[in-house]
């Protein structure tokens, strides 16, 4: 078949890879430029589209169909197909299949980039039966779940990846209970392997036991936009949502940090704040998990000081002082080790916030005075509480 695969983002490139390895003529577009080696690609997706007999759009979300299919009106050939895999809101499914018509598949993918590769997917397919030319190319991809229209496929895949968000949540509250009852990460991961979520433990374990959440293999933006989808569909998943928000996340970190987040820092319940806000205090627990000091000079004004007792006598540190006391390395026990955001609240160009840190046997209670200061927040100050063993 020939095959346009329009969008080379992770999920996009894999597939084109995978076509064109069982044999089909691919061509490719990407609003980016992006090319694939090996891969035709069109400088527009009017000219990609040309000749095809099925086009694959692998898009992040709803707007960017819309934007994609109106820049192709009358380029796709009569008796092509055009299969969607976004996750989009069953209402935005519909909408798009009542522009296109019958040409139009609505077919989301559960699976990450390995299973692109070895033809694993799950493609929940929005028409009570497959035929034609797209049954033999989403077969190459993976197996077809037949939904019945556009909305239900989408929202089978809302329902699909409410279910990863709440494992990953599962396998994060496990993990701190087998903290708190004193178990290592290794002896956690081997007991989880082996309970009803063990395939996940068993997909993402080596990351978590290299606390590595680049390259990722699905993105906790994605995740967390698809879950957004779903509690606007269905109400009972505020709370999910509200979970997963906690967790501070790099858009594109991998969904794995939802169960050991990035400098194991999460937010308690009722705590929200703009980017901006959380920005040096996210700074500042990257400067205690890496050691690095450079991090505490952008979190702090270089007026700050930091103050509490130490060992009993009160201490008053510059700015200077308290970078003095950071190695460069991580901890030992980095990994085992865990931020709370407790409270944080602004007025005006002030604000404050506190923090809990377990640091080993361990943990401080750190205040903290905010300013924005030329557009920019930056703790001014800082005052903590120490409790050992």
């Amino acid at each position: 078949m020939h095959v346009t695969v329009l969008g080379l983002g992770r999920m996009g490139a894999a597939m084109a890879a995978r076509l064109a390895d069982r044999d089909h003529t691919v061509t490719t577009w990407t609003r980016s430029g992006r090319t694939l080696p090996g891969l035709a690609s069109a400088p527009t997706a009017a000219e990609a589209v040309a000749g095809a007999d099925l086009v694959l759009l692998c898009l992040y979300d709803a707007a960017a169909c819309r934007s994609v299919l109106d820049s192709l009106s009358g380029a796709v050939p009569h008796d092509a197909v055009v299969v969607n895999t976004a996750t989009v809101g069953p209402d935005e499914a519909a909408e798009l299949a009542a522009a296109l018509g019958p040409a139009y598949l609505h077919a989301p993918v559960m699976g990450s980039t390995p299973a692109v590769a070895a033809g694993g997917l799950t493609l929940l397919a929005g028409a009570p039966s497959l035929a034609g030319p797209a049954a033999g190319v989403l077969a190459d991809l993976g197996d077809v779940v037949p939904c019945g229209s556009p909305a239900r496929a989408a929202a089978a895949k809302l329902v699909a990846n409410g279910v990863l968000a709440g494992a990953l949540l599962t396998l994060r509250d496990s993990r701190t209970r087998a903290r708190e009852l004193g178990l290592d990460a290794a002896l956690t991961w081997d007991v989880l392997e082996r309970t009803s979520v063990g395939g996940l433990v068993r997909a993402k374990r080596q990351r978590l036991d290299a606390g590595d959440l680049a390259g990722a293999d699905f993105t906790a933006g994605a995740l967390a936009k698809d879950v957004r989808l779903l509690a606007g569909h269905a109400p009972s998943a505020a709370g999910l949502l509200a979970e997963t928000e906690r967790v501070q996340l790099a858009p594109e970190d991998d969904i794995s940090g939802l169960v050991a987040p990035r400098h194991g820092l999460t937010l308690a319940p009722g705590v929200t704040a703009p980017p901006e806000v959380l920005e040096p205090l996210l700074a500042y627990v990257a400067g205690h998990a890496t050691g690095e000091a450079s991090y505490h000079r952008a979190a702090f004004l270089p007026t700050a000081h930091v103050e509490g007792l130490r060992d009993g006598a009160f201490v008053s540190w510059t700015l200077d002082e308290f970078c003095a006391l950071f190695t460069g390395k991580p901890a030992d026990d980095e990994a085992e080790r865990w931020r709370r955001i407790e409270h944080l609240s602004t007025s005006g160009s002030t604000g404050t916030a506190v923090l809990t840190l377990q640091h080993g046997a361990d943990s401080f209670t750190d205040v903290f005075v905010l300013l924005r200061v030329d557009g920019a927040w930056r703790i001014a100050n800082k005052a903590y509480h120490r409790r050992s063993g």
